[in-house]
């Protein structure tokens, strides 16, 4: 059995591979199965996207059917946010819900035969540097510079910035720590997969879906959630008490 883009006949393959490529000023591009599974869930939130608005643009009173589904996924998604950041929450809702969903769907694509796109590092690395570019404009934003030099060079006296090298170095951990987490986590799953598919071959039809239910659904929502948390939680601590 082939195990989407993983498989080749009845050898095991958990590698990104290139479908095709094409010239761009003068460099060698190509188009990998990363690049395709990540179209394929743009193209899945896209069209949910769509439905919604057209849906909530002629909604009902008393919700039911697939209005009844965008209210309770807005709803959750904004109560998660409030819940971790309070008041500031608010102007980060659109961007929480949307790489959750995107993370989410990357990770249960894999049900589909498709290779996730976030056990692609390329993939994780940008997200986390997005999160890194949020935490330090709010940083600066809602804090004076006085208060983020004693904080940096904290637990010590702000004249003495022993501290200082240690503190800056585990800022720069944060987009590498929660791109390799999500990156790591994702990509076990597939390498496992891969290998029950080209070690029990056609026997793969039956029990294989348990091992789907738990690297695929559970592990995938556990992922997503504790990276949106751990993003909220940093972005949080990046703006301080200034808008509690």
């Amino acid at each position: 059995m082939k195990y989407g883009i993983l498989m080749s006949g009845n050898e095991v393959d958990f590698m990104i591979h290139g479908l095709f490529k094409y010239s761009f000023f003068g460099h060698e591009v190509w188009i990998t199965t990363s690049h395709v599974c990540i179209l394929i869930v743009m193209l899945v939130i896209i069209g949910f996207a769509i439905a919604a608005n057209v849906k909530m643009r002629h909604a009902e009173e008393i919700p039911t059917g697939f209005q009844n589904v965008v209210e309770l996924i807005v709803e959750k998604l904004d109560g998660m946010t409030d819940g971790t950041m309070g008041k500031s929450g608010v102007k980060f809702r659109n961007y929480i819900g949307t790489i959750f969903i995107f993370i989410l769907l990357s990770n249960l694509s894999g049900l589909l035969g498709l290779r996730p796109p976030t056990a692609d590092y390329g993939v994780t690395l940008p997200l986390g540097l997005m999160t890194f570019t949020l935490i330090h404009f709010n940083t600066f934003k809602h804090n004076k510079l006085k208060d983020i030099w004693k904080d940096k060079c904290s637990p010590l006296p702000p004249w003495l910035p022993i501290w200082l090298p240690i503190n800056l170095i585990s800022d720069i951990a944060v987009p590498i720590s929660l791109s390799l987490r999500l990156f790591a986590n994702v990509l076990s799953g597939v390498v496992m997969m891969a290998l029950v598919y080209g070690l029990i071959g056609k026997l793969a039809l039956i029990w294989p879906a348990f091992l789907h239910i738990y690297l695929d659904i559970f592990s995938g929502a556990i992922q997503t959630y504790v990276f949106c948390m751990l993003t909220m939680t940093y972005i949080a601590n990046g703006i301080g008490d200034s808008e509690a």
